[in-house]
């Protein structure tokens, strides 16, 4: 028997698909996305009282809290600047008996690995000024995996940095879950894309949880 929050008409958290565009849908070229909408997320978050940003993903809707199972490999981040930040996700996950991961990066061209983490090991600085777990940590394969983005749009495609790491690390996990975390501005309804671009399950804003 489905509860009444299985049910997609009456759960506010389930949008099939995002209600409006972005003017940056236009343009075409990655690396001008990549720096309107760098510019679109920071000042969007330098708008919002330190109280909202915390609280804005703080309540994990029920499509995602249903793949929350003990012993689930849950992959996270560390955010930087604007980025949303998946630690209250990560938290509430690790409540609910899952494992954590978190990314390890040596260098633009090196594979991104994933691995053991728990919010009590320290972390140490990596590439590109990311935090990480020490390279000692056990490597993991994660059941979901937590993406953060620049854009993302009506394909779930989404918008990186530029290295690929991320397109490359979801091209082998052919189980994972793939959820990208991204404020309700960073969305326009066609991003430049390339072949190589993994198109994510869900995108979760602080607003919506969005599937095809």
């Amino acid at each position: 028997m489905l509860a009444s929050e299985d049910i997609p008409e009456n759960d506010p958290w389930w949008f099939r698909q995002p209600i409006s565009g972005n003017a940056v849908t236009s343009i075409l070229d990655k690396p001008t996305q990549r720096a309107a909408f760098r510019q679109i997320r920071d000042s969007y978050v330098n708008g919002l009282t330190d109280q909202d940003r915390s609280l804005a993903f703080s309540k994990i809707p029920s499509p995602l809290a249903k793949v929350l199972m003990p012993g689930k490999i849950v992959a996270g981040y560390v955010a930087k600047g604007s980025e949303v930040d998946p630690a209250a996700i990560l938290s509430q996950a690790h409540a609910l008996g899952c494992d954590l991961a978190l990314p390890h990066v040596t260098s633009k061209s090196a594979p991104m690995r994933f691995l053991r983490w728990s919010p009590d090991d320290d972390l140490v600085p990596g590439a590109f000024g990311l935090l990480q777990p020490a390279e000692t940590a056990p490597q993991c394969k994660p059941d979901i995996v937590l993406v953060p983005m620049l854009a993302y749009d009506d394909r779930l495609i989404r918008l990186g940095q530029g290295a690929g790491h991320y397109d490359r690390a979801l091209s082998v996990l052919d189980h994972s879950i793939a959820i990208g975390l991204a404020w309700s501005v960073q969305f326009t309804s066609v991003l430049a894309s390339d072949i190589w671009d993994v198109p994510l399950d869900a995108v979760l804003t602080e607003k919506s949880w969005i599937t095809l």
